[in-house]
């Protein structure tokens, strides 16, 4: 089911929700069926994969290696 954005024409209220093909979805607010489709925005590519290796590099110089696994850690 994918999720969608809509706003109420009824009463303004913004909701996204998820949708099966051929419903028709009702405001949470008011239950107005009276809907406006808003485009979403796209989600940016995954970058967390570099952002989680940079802070572990970081916190490595720091000394600090809580947010590494046990096989991660250094021995000694």
């Amino acid at each position: 089911m994918p999720l969608y954005s809509y706003r109420c024409k009824a009463c303004d209220h913004g909701f996204e929700t998820l949708v099966r093909s051929g419903e028709t979805p009702a405001c949470p607010s008011c239950g107005s069926g009276d809907l406006t489709r808003q485009l979403s925005n796209v989600a940016p590519e995954g970058k967390s994969g570099a952002i989680i290796q940079s802070a572990r590099r970081l916190a490595g110089k720091e000394g600090h290696f809580s947010n590494y696994s046990r096989s991660e850690r250094p021995k000694g």
